[in-house]
C-alpha cells in the first residue's frame, strides 16, 4: 500500500507543478484612466499601440484624440474611430 502511495504521489507532482496560463490575454484591448483636475483621460491600446485617447471636461462636450501618422501628432475627432462590435445575440 505504502508503495502505491508513493508512485501516485511521484505522477501527481508534475501535475501540480503546471505553469498556470496568464488570467489576461495582452492581445486584448487595455483602457488606462487619468484623472486631472478638470479633464479625465481614457487610453486604449491595443497590442500595446495607442489607438486613441477619450478626453470627458467637466464642462463641455466629450472629445477624442486619434494620433497623426508618423507625426506623433493627435487629431481631435468628435467620435471615436474604433469600430467595436455591438452585436446582440439573445434577447430575453
Amino acid at each position: 500500500m505504502k508503495k502505491l502511495l508513493f508512485a501516485a504521489l511521484l505522477l501527481i507532482t508534475p501535475l501540480a507543478q503546471a505553469e498556470v496560463p496568464p488570467l489576461v490575454d495582452e492581445n486584448d484591448p487595455q483602457i488606462t484612466i487619468y484623472n486631472d483636475s478638470d479633464k479625465t483621460y481614457y487610453e486604449y491600446r491595443i497590442n500595446g499601440e495607442l489607438k486613441e485617447i477619450k478626453v470627458v471636461p467637466k464642462q463641455g462636450k466629450t472629445y477624442y484624440l486619434i494620433p497623426a501618422p508618423g507625426e506623433g501628432d493627435f487629431i481631435r475627432q468628435e467620435e471615436s474611430q474604433m469600430l467595436i462590435p455591438k452585436w446582440v445575440l439573445f434577447r430575453w
